[in-house]
């Protein structure tokens, strides 16, 4: 047995998910340009969770039960109030919320189709809820409530901000939930499909997956973004600042992937709505900056900005805090993880490699008074 380095070029599973083939991201066979183009967020819940669009009444009846279940247990308020808030990052805050609320659904260990489904839904309509209300508590303010009447982009914006969204700001929302919602067998989609491998139940596989999303070599690339752009603070201080860098040979958030050889399909959308937005607020500069690192970082490196390098600026300017970044990322991703997390449960096997020993050969043990 040989090792290959970060799983790198290793097929581990079948999916009928998604998939990223010739720098193509497709959800169950349909083009990212097309769906980002075309449909909404629920919509898209929907394709990947039946693997079809769904029609006019799937999709109200699904639109339906999100907004029914989006409110949140008092105890898990109650519980945000009790953390350190001046120490704790909103991924650890969102990892614990999404454990507890297991402990609050009477079916989180009933495994059969029906209660996953259901399950399903609860997780995915109180996702936004968990991060708006956390944000609002640690600001000191009071959690808004959902409206019946939003979907959930209009209502993430609303619960967060606490006033009614632009239709430019829901656009934006919603393409960035659309551009995020899956991607193949990244790393914290196999995490959740490694937990739920043991028939471990869905709130703990979606916990696993918030744990490795939680990592910056991962969701927390698009925070890092947005500092690197903080402290580059203007257009003419951008070239000097990543020159030096990559004299420095240190990594430059936001560019390149590992599946992606001529560059993330994903990026474009979020590159367009980061000039529109930064025009409407008055900030262009973060767009500006955004432009002049690409076209240093790439004149120098064959490294195309990847999807994290474009939603910082987006989040940004939607009023969204830095730290957010990642818990957005899995308000989206939620979506991804549960459809693998189904589809895992449909044909199962323990996930279970081996690994390429390279410690000592065999050794002779020996007793206490002879070491």
């Amino acid at each position: 047995m040989t090792a290959t380095r970060g799983l790198e070029g290793i097929v581990a599973a079948t999916s009928s998910v998604s998939s990223i083939i010739d720098d193509t991201l497709t959800y169950v066979g349909y083009n990212i340009d097309d769906l980002t183009k075309n449909a909404s967020f629920e919509e898209v819940i929907y394709l990947l969770w039946h693997l079809e669009l769904p029609n006019k009444a799937q999709l109200q009846d699904l639109k339906q039960q999100l907004v029914d279940h989006m409110e949140i247990p008092q105890e898990v308020i109650d519980s945000f109030k009790t953390y350190p808030i001046d120490k704790v990052h909103p991924m650890a805050a969102l990892r614990t919320a999404v454990s507890t609320l297991g402990l609050f659904d009477e079916e989180a260990d009933v495994m059969d189709k029906e209660a996953n489904f259901r399950k399903a839904i609860r997780l995915q309509a109180k996702m936004p809820t968990i991060v708006a209300a956390f944000s609002r508590i640690r600001n000191g303010e009071d959690p808004v409530a959902p409206r019946k009447d939003y979907n959930i982009a209009e209502n993430f914006l609303y619960m967060l901000n606490g006033k009614e969204p632009s239709a430019i700001e829901v656009e934006a929302m919603d393409k960035a939930l659309v551009l995020h919602a899956d991607h193949e067998l990244n790393a914290s989609t196999f995490t959740a499909r490694v937990c739920v491998a043991t028939l471990s139940d869905m709130y703990s596989g979606v916990t696993a997956a918030i744990g490795a999303l939680k990592g910056p070599l991962h969701g927390g690339a698009n925070e890092q973004v947005m500092k690197m752009l903080t402290e580059i603070g203007s257009v003419d201080k951008a070239e000097k600042y990543i020159l030096d860098k990559l004299e420095n040979k240190e990594k430059i958030m936001g560019f390149g992937h590992r599946v992606y050889k001529k560059g993330d399909p994903r990026a474009k959308f979020l590159r367009d709505m980061s000039k529109k937005l930064t025009d409407i607020t008055g900030e262009p500069q973060w767009y500006e900056i955004s432009e002049k690192v690409r076209e240093v970082l790439t004149s120098k490196k064959p490294l195309p900005p990847n999807v994290d390098f474009y939603s910082a600026s987006v989040y940004h300017s939607l009023g969204i805090d830095h730290d957010l970044f990642t818990p957005v990322f899995a308000v989206s991703r939620v979506s991804g993880w549960i459809a693998h997390i189904l589809e895992q449960y449909e044909n199962n096997r323990l996930i279970r490699p081996r690994a390429e020993y390279t410690g000592p050969g065999m050794r002779v043990f020996k007793p206490l008074e002879d070491r």
